[in-house]
């Protein structure tokens, strides 16, 4: 396998005149893109940058978001993405942790740099996209870069080199730098193509921000499999739908609370989605209820679920469309994470012991994988606790595999909740609360309890006038009455992050104040 920028070059040379990327109204071909990276290669080697640097990114989707991953990359360097929902001191504390020393914001982002530019400890040039009348010492990206000639140092790539270093959304403490290499991609890229059945027609849309291993890695996908990519600016649900309809999307990955979303708004059924040929979706649980409505939106589209994290490079399982039959022999899959990618082994440990468990037995997921990250950045403690010596990564997540091999995902292991001494995932029961006809979104959460240390709490977004008995009622006639909540709250919105993953931490604070432990 060749590093991922030779592989680029090779798609230039090979169809030159081929659109690499559509964003907007804006349409770039491979001959273009690849003179483009170099020139962003160029201007990062003018400014210090050499192999081994990093380079900071705080912006939504777009062309030179993936320009600026393979120009880095040409000269050795590592794209660090940083989420643009952060406040500007998570910013800060990113960008310092990487050692930064080119820190590229787009225009929304002018007041996060602004707030933080002198606690900036490494970074000697600051770049504006769309910065046209930035003042010194400040740069205008596009004058950056068209300053600078197509002509980078010549450096060869080894593919166990690191490619881009994503941070962890910090939903469990502090962000870390995951090092994913060259090799990391190119042991999934492959699999991708032909699970997705790929071909020199597909149109794939990123809609995932590029901070996120989905985002990022399917803007890498385009690239590799040589077709054409839509960049959506940010996961905007009507966006998306419009776009698929102008570019006559092929294929796309989307997070569940988007085809949530897709079904409650009229303005997405007028939209002509029928280019579409396969749907991938992930990140976060899915209900029953919403992925039928949403194969119901899509009668003529392929569905696969897949499994991942970005320790793992993204997705090492996948539900196949061959196993989305509500009504087949086996509806019962449809809540499973599908079975492992090849050369990926899984195994169910207790998280206390380490000892493997058997089938049906719900522990620890284990992911023994190419994909596995090499590392998290100047983390060597955690990531000796994270990836084993044996090669096996812990992956933090609960779930159990069945006698088929299939994989079943509970919850977080730390956001499991043990009431009474019976350990209670919060998955199981959300799942359950979303069959409900007048529940529209929930989360559950473990809250303080004097008898049971902690009981289940369901926050619940309604769509009718359900009362807070019926829906406890509801989850006693199909749970086993300890896993179900004790008590209802009403909101209007459950919090997420752009990935769709719910903020537990952020719903669980209120009940745990003035607390010694956020667990009993």
């Amino acid at each position: 396998m060749q590093p991922l920028t030779d592989v680029l070059r090779e798609r230039a040379r090979a169809f030159p005149d081929k659109i690499a990327y559509f964003y907007g109204d804006r349409e770039i071909t491979y001959r273009e893109f690849d003179e483009r990276v170099d020139r962003v290669a160029t201007a990062l080697h003018a400014a210090g940058v050499g192999p081994g640097d990093r380079v900071a990114i705080l912006d939504k989707n777009s062309i030179e978001y993936v320009e600026q991953l393979f120009g880095a990359a040409r000269i050795g360097a590592v794209q660090v993405p940083v989420n643009y929902r952060l406040a500007p001191p998570e910013v800060a504390y990113i960008v310092n942790n990487a050692r930064a020393k080119v820190f590229i914001v787009g225009p929304e982002f002018v007041p996060v740099l602004d707030a933080i530019v002198g606690d900036l400890e490494h970074t000697t040039h600051l770049v504006v996209i769309d910065g046209e009348g930035t003042a010194e010492p400040r740069l205008d990206y596009a004058g950056w870069i068209a300053a600078h000639d197509p002509a980078p140092p010549a450096h060869q790539a080894a593919t166990s080199d690191v490619f881009v270093q994503l941070y962890s959304s910090g939903t469990t403490g502090r962000p870390k730098g995951v090092m994913l290499t060259h090799d990391n991609f190119l042991s999934i890229l492959p699999k991708a193509r032909e699970l997705w059945e790929i071909t020199e027609q597909t149109r794939q849309m990123i809609a995932m921000p590029m901070y996120h291993i989905a985002g990022n890695a399917l803007s890498v996908a385009v690239v590799f499999d040589g077709v054409t990519g839509v960049i959506s600016r940010e996961p905007d649900p009507l966006g998306i739908a419009r776009d698929i309809e102008r570019r006559r999307v092929t294929h796309i990955f989307l997070v569940p609370v988007l085809l949530l979303f897709w079904q409650g708004m009229p303005e997405v059924a007028e939209c002509d989605l029928s280019s579409l040929e396969v749907l991938l979706y992930g990140a976060s649980p899915i209900s029953q209820e919403v992925l039928r409505g949403a194969m119901k939106l899509l009668p003529g589209t392929k569905f696969i679920q897949v499994y991942g994290l970005t320790e793992t490079t993204g997705a090492v399982t996948a539900l196949p469309p061959e196993d989305h039959d509500p009504d087949g022999p086996n509806a019962h899959r449809l809540a499973s994470a599908g079975i492992p990618n090849e050369g990926t082994e899984l195994k169910i440990v207790d998280p206390a012991t380490g000892a493997e468990l058997p089938p049906g037995q719900v522990g620890e997921i284990m992911v023994r994988s190419p994909q596995n990250m090499l590392g998290y950045w100047d983390m060597p403690e955690a990531t000796r606790a994270a990836l084993l010596e044996d090669g096996w990564f812990r992956t933090g997540d609960a779930g159990y595999l069945d006698e088929d091999g299939y994989l079943y995902i509970h919850d977080r292991v730390k956001d499991m909740i043990i009431s009474g001494g019976e350990n209670i995932y919060p998955a199981e029961v959300e799942n359950v609360l979303m069959g409900h006809p007048q529940v529209a979104d929930c989360a559950v959460i473990g809250v303080p309890h004097d008898k049971w240390g902690e009981t289940p709490k369901a926050i619940v977004v309604k769509s009718g006038d359900a009362t807070e008995q019926e829906i406890i009622d509801y989850c006693r006639d199909r749970l086993a009455h300890f896993k179900c909540p004790t008590s209802v709250d009403f909101v209007d919105a459950i919090p997420r992050n752009p990935t769709g993953k719910v903020l537990k931490r952020e719903l669980r604070a209120p009940y745990w104040e003035g607390q010694e432990r956020a667990v009993h």
